[in-house]
């Protein structure tokens, strides 16, 4: 299995930046592409970011596009979302995933084989 642990998140005023982290465990991270999710309470699950494994195709949920940046460092096995320009509606549990040999990225939820707990970020208005 593989283990994700998402972190990076806090209480940010609208505008500001936020840097999340993921860390994988596997010694394959390079084989998995990383998705980014977040979710508020009552709401579903909603891709925001993925990145592939190849780390050429990367796509972004409208919403966010200009604003967010997905990477990865294989060699620490190691992905991220940079978020700037925050407003009130990022605010959410963010969380990271990894579908296995994801050659074309998604933002399908049911897509992704691995979960890691998610990080919280409230922006403030």
């Amino acid at each position: 299995d593989v283990q994700l642990q998402a972190s990076g998140g806090g209480l940010v005023q609208a505008g500001g930046s936020l840097n999340l982290s993921c860390a994988a465990s596997t010694p394959y991270f390079d084989d998995y592409s990383i998705g980014w999710f977040r979710q508020v309470p009552g709401k579903e699950r909603e891709g925001v970011a993925c990145i592939n494994v190849g780390d050429y195709n990367k796509i972004y949920k409208d919403p966010v596009k200009g604003r967010f940046t997905v990477s990865r460092d294989n060699t620490k096995k190691m992905a991220y979302l940079q978020m700037n320009s925050l407003n009130s509606e990022d605010t959410g549990a963010y969380y990271c995933a990894a579908d296995h040999l994801g050659l074309i990225c998604t933002l399908r939820a049911e897509e992704f084989d691995y979960w890691g707990q998610g990080t919280q970020v409230t922006v403030s208005s």
